[in-house]
């Protein structure tokens, strides 16, 4: 069944930088945003992301200047950091282990996707790639869950990714892909040019 609401809620969409700085957002919205965001289509469904959430004052204003200092870290309601895990091959055990114990699959396929994931991880640069693909899925994710509640936001790639393992104390495993910010925008938003599906898409 087609959903007009959600093809709506895309046509209204836009990226926003300038946010009121006195709107709070609840912890339990964000969670709720998050548990939406969990549900983003990854790579045999090893999850490659982890999220890091900034909110109030002394968390936004000490990411201030890891993000360049743009005004929208510490005007938005909270800001959702979006980790890479380079090691989400690591993730078919308690992906699948339950899978098998609830006889949904058999020991020996899982063994056999297991081995399939770590031959298909094999090298760094694949486990970075993949990282950044599967997170960028659900950076994405978040954003249209944040919509759909009403919120506004922007994804943001102007920042420092040394300096945010450094600052936070990220573990090696991890890293950073973007930032979203999460808020109520203080400028109503305009329609923006789009290149026709005609100049974007090739057809074969």
């Amino acid at each position: 069944m087609e959903n007009k609401e959600f093809f709506s809620m895309i046509e209204q969409r836009n990226s926003t930088r300038a946010f009121q700085n006195d709107v709070e957002i609840t912890n339990e919205e964000i969670s709720e945003i998050l548990t939406a965001t969990i549900k983003a289509p990854s790579a045999w469904n090893l999850q490659h992301w982890k999220f890091v959430v900034f909110k109030g004052d002394e968390a936004q204003n000490r990411l201030l200047p890891v993000a360049y200092n743009q005004q929208q870290i510490v005007d938005a309601s909270c800001v959702i950091a979006i980790l890479a895990d380079k090691e989400a091959f690591r993730n078919v055990d308690p992906v699948f282990g339950p899978a098998v114990e609830a006889g949904y699959m058999t020991q020996e396929a899982k063994d056999n996707l297991k081995q399939n994931v770590e031959n298909a991880y094999s090298t760094e640069q694949i486990r970075r790639e993949q990282g950044i693909l599967n997170s960028s899925l659900a950076g994405m994710q978040l954003i249209l869950a944040a919509s759909a509640k009403g919120w506004n936001t922007c994804a943001i790639g102007g920042f420092n990714p040394q300096a945010f393992v450094k600052e936070f104390n990220i573990e090696d495993r991890y890293f950073p892909t973007m930032l979203v910010t999460v808020g109520k925008e203080k400028v109503p938003g305009h329609q923006t040019a789009r290149f026709s599906v005609q100049d974007s898409s090739i057809w074969i």
